[in-house]
């Protein structure tokens, strides 16, 4: 299967007519195409005029385009696309889709969410400071109108993967940037249709992890093609596996990052079709009861198959620790226990059906004591097919996640972090801040200024009650009545620092 790739634009009607011809030799090979094609439009940006450029999406659509080939993907590929080419190649891949069809779509460049929608940023997109949306709008590529197109051709399965969840490309230090801290929202797309994000909602992903890190590919884009060269994988099971390697390795430096993906696709769909072991969840699922007896142990699967270990995520409140795991594979039953001895707690199930294995789904959830210690939790859980799997060593560390899940939720919520209110005078509340208080070093702000030069105290973190408004503490701050807006800039405990946000009246 050909190439084909585009660095330049030719004149409209020229380049129009030079890539539908291409486009036939590709698809068609001189006789009428046949429906069910599986086709790909792949594009890296990486030469932005007016905003940061980038290193690494170019390669990273290189990267792509050749594992899409390599499982019998007809590729469209392009790179530094500017306003006018982006929507001339667009147009030459409309062009290539016909009812039924399978159509792939990847980004890797700058995106950007207004108002709750997401843009993907051609190279000429101009520079905008805040109050110039409309500028972003017209000049971008809104991710849920590409979407559209692609369904009035008549695709029957559609899939977009965006490596585009970046810092605000249009932050500049001292001006009034438009507003946003980076990263995209989520999205609901039409049934037939599977999205995945390089990162979850409002996160940004990661291109390299330190000044020492020498892959040419972005650390969601080198992991997404490995998994894409495992034959026999759903969708799903890409984009978990490749949600668990990317978390875990972001980890590493201390970052956030988990992909996350939009999947309205009715069954399962795999891409990598070439012959080979395809994993146990795309096989038929055996019905039988499950095993009720975690400790009694089960043939282990074979070294070959991947071993189908479990992620964990834990959320603190007030009255104690809440911790959920998750499972690539299908799992019927799950237990679990603090330390290497003692008996497994079965967590259970819950009230609805598993469609993947017909049966009960298993809890995946179990609580721990506020008071918890350090400690290594194990988890065992039974497969579809009766068979015990771990124990998997799972290390908790109660100050280390209660800090990121406290800032977990800081950047989730970040437009909530200040609050104007007149009552008395105008005040300015910060209880958002307050409450999440255990992942921040330092919180300094500005009054009238978007340069943050005042401090604020926010009260020691308690572990033992990490949410509770410190006894005496002001969650508020009274201000001149003539105030027109406040920037907020926070320090993480890991020394790292947020983008400062405008807060206006």
């Amino acid at each position: 299967m050909r190439l084909v790739a585009f660095t330049r634009p030719l004149p409209g009607k020229t380049a129009l007519r030079i890539l539908v011809l291409m486009i036939a030799m590709l698809g068609c090979g001189g006789v009428p195409c046949q429906a069910a094609k599986r086709i790909a439009l792949v594009v890296g940006n990486d030469s932005y005029r007016h905003i940061p450029e980038l290193r690494r999406a170019v390669t990273d659509a290189v990267a792509v385009a050749s594992a899409l080939r390599g499982i019998g993907f007809t590729v469209l590929v392009a790179q530094n696309q500017d306003r006018q080419a982006m929507s001339h190649t667009l147009l030459a891949f409309d062009s290539m889709i016909e009812r039924d069809d399978v159509a792939f779509f990847f980004f890797a460049g700058h995106g950007f969410e207004i108002t709750g929608r997401n843009y993907l940023l051609p190279t000429d997109v101009p520079p905008a400071t805040e109050g110039e949306e409309e500028l972003i709008k017209d000049s971008s590529f809104a991710v849920d109108r590409i979407i559209d197109r692609f369904q009035a051709k008549g695709a029957q399965t559609m899939i977009l993967v965006l490596d585009a969840c970046r810092n605000n490309p249009f932050a500049r230090p001292g001006t009034r940037s438009l507003g946003g801290g980076g990263g995209l929202v989520p999205l609901v797309p039409p049934e037939g249709t599977f999205v995945l994000f390089s990162a979850g909602a409002k996160q940004t992903a990661l291109d390299a992890l330190g000044a020492s890190d020498t892959d040419p590919n972005s650390v969601f884009t080198r992991h997404f093609v490995r998994q894409l060269a495992t034959p026999g994988m759903t969708l799903v099971q890409l984009a978990k596996r490749t949600q668990g390697e990317v978390k875990q390795v972001a980890a590493t430096v201390r970052h956030q990052q988990t992909p996350a993906y939009y999947d309205e696709i009715v069954g399962d769909y795999v891409l990598n079709t070439n012959p080979g072991q395809a994993p146990a969840g795309v096989q038929t699922a055996v019905l039988q009861a499950p095993s009720p007896d975690l400790l009694a142990p089960r043939p282990a699967p074979a070294p070959s198959e991947p071993v189908n270990a479990p992620l964990a995520s834990f959320t603190r409140s007030n009255s104690g620790w809440s911790v959920a795991v998750s499972f690539i594979e299908p799992v019927t039953a799950i237990a679990w226990r603090i330390g290497e001895t003692g008996a497994f707690k079965e967590t259970g199930f819950l009230d609805s059906l598993d469609p993947r294995t017909r049966r009960r789904l298993a809890n995946p959830g179990f609580e721990l004591d506020a008071d918890t210690q350090t400690a290594l939790l194990e988890i065992r859980a039974v497969d579809q097919n009766g068979r015990t799997l771990g124990p998997f060593p799972i290390a908790f560390d109660p100050g280390a996640e209660l800090e990121r899940s406290n800032r977990r939720m800081l950047e989730m919520t970040a437009g909530s972090w200040l609050m104007f209110r007149e009552y008395n005078g105008l005040l300015l509340y910060y209880t958002q801040l307050m409450s999440y208080r255990c992942a921040i070093r330092e919180v300094r702000i500005g009054i009238d200024s978007t340069v943050p030069n005042r401090v604020v105290a926010l009260g020691a973190c308690d572990p033992k009650q990490p949410y509770a408004i410190p006894e005496n503490a002001l969650p508020y701050l009274k201000l001149p009545p003539a105030t027109k807006m406040v920037s907020v800039e926070l320090t993480y405990r890991d020394g790292s620092v947020s983008e400062t946000k405008t807060f206006r009246r």
